[in-house]
């Protein structure tokens, strides 16, 4: 069976919840006997690579413009998978979901898997939170099976389109690597155990400007903060948010992806998420499969994890954040076991496995 994916920039090594999900999933599926595509972004792809584990990768010319990327490279990538002869095209996230019915109409069977409702992003003005929304419609409507990665997104599709078969089928989290890189945090200029992290894009939903107002303000008795990621479209957020980290004291890391990353989540004696919007957030997985204790907002994608109660504060409360900070600063550190096994990579494979055979029947 022929799958092509296509709404991701690409993998490997590509910045984004999308792009992570996207990495960890497809060969995993590519080593259970499906014959796996990617179609990437060419702009974002970093290397010349054909194949990644099991999966091929076709590079498409992309302007790399925010308002337009995405929809124009779903379509090239759409015309694509019909010259492949695809059996199904698993398109990702609600902006490519608006081409969900072209893919349709030149005969291919549709898997479109929603990661959240993007139009809620504060990056993205009227004209595109309006094509984000008809791209959610057209994706519910008319793909012949809708994956969400949440309670919460299912609740949504049901109230607004009325579609009750949707799949729930979670992101999920790779074993942790437990590792330490003394050079790289000699580098960095921190030590284990005495920093805080912050990991994720730097766009306005996260709210890190928030995290770096509050961390100004406790006493931190030593520790540092430290925020792991970068942004794909330099703007007046990410160039303001960057100036006040830095007058702040606070170390940037830029995006990092292996041992850097698995180092810091290693070592840290919390994970901070003051997110406004998510889907289903890896990186909060992530941080939790290293049992780090986690400090993240009360959005209802953050809630359906199920944290103790300790762990929340009301977004956008600056103040509430300031006293979460202070109080894990003030006490020892110490390790949370968290429930991961709804968060298998390999049973959320084969889940989505299953489903592409039951799509063909």
């Amino acid at each position: 069976m022929k799958i092509v994916v296509t709404g991701t920039r690409g993998i490997p090594n590509i910045m984004g919840g999308v792009e992570t999900h996207c990495e960890e999933l497809f060969p995993r599926i590519a080593q259970s006997g499906f014959d796996v595509t990617v179609i990437r972004r060419k702009s974002y792809a970093q290397d010349t690579l054909t194949e990644y584990k099991g999966v091929k990768l076709i590079d498409i010319e992309t302007p790399k413009k925010k308002s337009f990327e995405a929809i124009i490279h779903t379509f090239r990538a759409i015309l694509k998978a019909k010259s492949l002869k695809a059996d199904i095209v698993h398109i990702h996230a609600i902006g490519p979901a608006l081409l969900v019915p072209m893919a349709r109409l030149l005969g291919m069977k549709v898997i479109f898997t929603h990661h959240g409702p993007d139009y809620d992003r504060d990056k993205w003005g009227f004209a595109a939170k309006t094509m984000l929304k008809l791209g959610e419609r057209m994706g519910t409507m008319f793909a012949n099976e809708v994956i969400v990665i949440s309670e919460v997104i299912n609740d949504i599709l049901v109230r607004k389109y009325g579609r009750r078969d949707c799949h729930l089928i979670y992101n999920g989290v790779p074993q942790p690597e437990i590792c330490e890189y003394p050079e790289y945090f000699k580098e960095l200029g921190i030590e284990k155990g005495k920093y805080v992290l912050g990991m994720c894009r730097f766009v306005p939903e996260k709210n890190l400007h928030h995290l770096v107002e509050a961390f100004s303000k406790i006493d931190a008795k030593g520790c540092k903060l430290v925020l792991a990621g970068d942004t794909d479209f330099e703007d007046d957020y990410s160039l303001s948010l960057k100036k006040m980290a830095k007058e702040h004291g606070v170390i940037l890391t830029g995006f990092i992806r292996g041992r850097k990353l698995h180092s810091l989540l290693s070592n840290t004696r919390c994970f901070v998420l003051p997110s406004s919007h998510e889907g289903l957030p890896i990186a909060l997985l992530e941080a939790m499969s290293y049992k780090l204790p986690v400090i993240v907002s009360n959005i209802p994608a953050n809630m359906e994890v199920g944290l103790d109660y300790s762990a929340y504060f009301h977004v956008g409360n600056v103040k509430q954040l300031t006293e979460k900070l202070q109080a894990n600063i003030d006490h020892p550190y110490q390790q949370i076991e968290y429930d991961m096994a709804k968060y298998d990579w390999d049973i959320i494979a084969n889940e989505i496995a299953k489903l592409y055979q039951s799509t063909i029947k």
